[in-house]
């Protein structure tokens, strides 16, 4: 009896193994059946196509142009809508142009409005967009925008100009006056002559720098959009505005230290962004003492933010300075400024710079410690940066504009 006992028990096992396999056999067969039908009905189902010929016409719009489906993801976008930060990736940007396509897929009545939208996730930089909104199809609804933020901004800067101007240009234009009539009295001293000569030229170089920076800065704030960005390598754009300064730094005995990561890429005018980073290691070098050491680094941070920091071993800048330093024709020592031929425009176009590239400037400086000026811009996509011509993101070359100045 013990024997038949123990030859049941194991039968039974075996039996209760192998009807354990075959419920599992049969329930993996029923997954698969089951996940194959899902595949089925989704290729079965019909996917959503823009309507003929929608695609061509956005090709050749001068408004950037977004098609958005029944789930307000973007299926069709222009490459200046890319390229504004209007559309990352498959989805708006901005909820103002969400909330205007939900409320023509609803009722199907075209919308026209004008809007002050965000230029990018960081800084204050404004876009004002000019929004036609209107069904297109069964489900999907386009969108056109105009910039407009140019045409709002060009009286206010010509009249900021006309006062910078007359209030700036007093200072060298009677220096240069008051000069001549030295030269007029010491006619007879050649030395004198000679003296007086040099000051004046001197005085011809500041005055024309000056000019030239007005003119950039009052450029960029009308430009006060990038009509044609294109990806900009940002570690390449460091290197070049270092090489630019390298002669001055070596003059001072200066270093000039880089860690500049690899492929961190912007949208963006790239003469206009060496410019900006040229200004900011030219202010650390002239700022700086001899024999001390500059940093430039550029390097991708988090949630899609590319930042390139300027650290020099400098004098440091005063707490209750540093929020006016990025201020127009605003200097923290004049008669440095002046030393150094400096204009009190150079920090303001690296403000303008990194506004117009949806981005902003910050600085850490602490008396006695030196001071980093950091742009914080936003990262181009991976695909875009990739390719660097994808059908919603190719742009063409943008205009140069090459200005090097200082602070």
């Amino acid at each position: 009896m013990p024997i038949l006992s123990i030859v049941d028990a194991t039968t039974a096992a075996i039996l209760g193994g192998v009807g354990g396999l075959l419920v599992g056999a049969v329930a993996m067969l029923a997954l698969r059946l089951s996940e194959r039908s899902q595949h089925l009905v989704t290729a079965a189902s019909p996917q959503p196509n823009l309507p003929a010929g929608v695609a061509d016409v956005l090709a050749v719009l001068r408004s950037s142009g977004i098609v958005v489906d029944s789930a307000d993801a973007v299926v069709k976008a222009s490459p200046s809508a890319v390229a504004l930060g209007l559309v990352r990736d498959t989805e708006l940007v901005h909820a103002e142009l969400r909330h205007l396509a939900r409320q023509v897929r609803r009722d199907g009545v075209i919308r026209e409005a004008e809007l002050e939208l965000a230029r990018g996730p960081l800084g204050r930089g404004r876009l004002t967009m000019g929004v036609r909104v209107a069904p297109l199809g069964g489900s999907h609804v386009l969108l056109l925008l105009d910039d407009r933020t140019q045409a709002r901004r060009v009286e206010e800067i010509r009249r900021d100009f006309v006062a910078n101007v007359s209030h700036e240009l007093k200072t060298p234009v009677g220096g240069l006056a008051l000069l001549a009539e030295a030269v007029e009295g010491a006619a007879d001293d050649p030395e004198a002559v000679e003296r007086f000569a040099q000051r004046m030229r001197v005085e011809a170089t500041r005055l024309t720098r000056l000019v030239q920076e007005i003119v950039d800065l009052s450029r960029l704030q009308v430009a006060d959009t990038l009509h044609e960005p294109v990806i900009v390598d940002v570690s390449e754009v460091a290197a070049e505005a270092v090489e630019r300064s390298r002669l001055v730094a070596d003059a001072k005995g200066i270093e000039i230290a880089t860690a500049l990561d690899e492929g961190v890429h912007v949208f963006g005018d790239r003469e206009l962004l060496i410019t900006a980073v040229s200004n900011l290691v030219g202010n650390a070098i002239a700022y700086s003492g001899n024999d001390t050491k500059v940093a430039v680094a550029v390097h991708d941070a988090d949630h899609g933010i590319v930042e390139v920091a300027v650290t020099d071993q400098g004098q440091g800048i005063p707490e209750q300075e540093q929020q006016r330093i990025f201020e127009r024709f605003y200097r923290v020592d004049p008669a440095r400024s002046r030393a150094t031929g400096g204009t009190g425009l150079g920090l303001a176009i690296v403000k303008h710079v990194c506004a117009n590239h949806g981005g902003e400037v910050t600085v850490w400086s602490e008396e006695g410690r030196g001071s980093t000026f950091t742009m914080r811009l936003p990262a181009a996509p991976d695909s875009a940066a990739d390719t660097h011509s994808s059908p919603n993101t190719e742009a063409a070359p943008a205009a140069p504009v090459t200005r090097e100045v200082t602070r």
